[in-house]
């Protein structure tokens, strides 16, 4: 392996083991000197690699989105009509790969976290922003695309708030029935 090679190892061991730790234990409880510990590195090794610990989490984080952004293109690229490249994209639907409930009580915990350092804020929003992109492409509706978009999205995860708390209240695929129901206009029903 050349340098740059095990450069991008160590950095991708040391981000499969953050998310490892950040979705078990959350944010604040996890420490630089576990997460070195839990991928067989130095604290030196990550600090060499990222500048803070939300530096190391953007890491996660941004990889996550990644892949759910080429995950809904794929859905919103093979679906014959909108409601179907919502449906496929929506969580709860079948085949998709979930996010286990550790990873949203981070994800809301860090959410929480970015709202009180405004530093941090643009570089979450930009990530928050490309899946909110990735469904107004998909969408077919009159108007402005990416606050409809933006709605569903935070339906979504207001949803998904819900179901870690509630869960004989809001099933995994919950989400997914009131988001079909919102983009038919809600004509006269409401889901089970």
């Amino acid at each position: 392996m050349t340098r740059a090679e095990r450069q991008q190892r160590t950095r991708d061991e040391l981000v499969d083991a953050a998310e490892r730790l950040f979705s078990g234990q959350g944010f604040h409880a996890t420490s630089i000197d576990a997460v070195a510990a839990e991928a067989g590195f130095t604290k030196g090794a990550v600090y060499s690699n990222f500048d803070s610990k939300e530096d190391l989490f953007f890491a996660v984080y941004e990889r996550r989105v990644d892949r759910r952004v080429e995950e809904m293109e794929a859905a919103a690229r093979e679906a014959p009509t909108a409601a179907e490249a919502f449906e496929r994209m929506a969580p709860g639907t079948e085949g998709r790969r979930e996010p286990g409930d550790g990873w949203l009580a981070v994800f809301f915990e860090f959410w929480a976290h970015v709202l009180r350092h405004p530093e941090l804020k643009q570089r979450f929003a930009a990530q928050h922003r490309r899946v909110i992109e990735t469904v107004a492409a998909a969408l077919e509706v009159p108007g402005d695309s990416y606050k409809v978009a933006t709605a569903h999205f935070a339906m979504q995860l207001g949803l998904q708030l819900e179901r870690l708390t509630q869960p004989d209240v809001v099933d995994a695929d919950f989400g997914r029935r009131m988001g079909l129901t919102l983009m038919d206009g809600g004509r006269d029903r409401l889901p089970d």
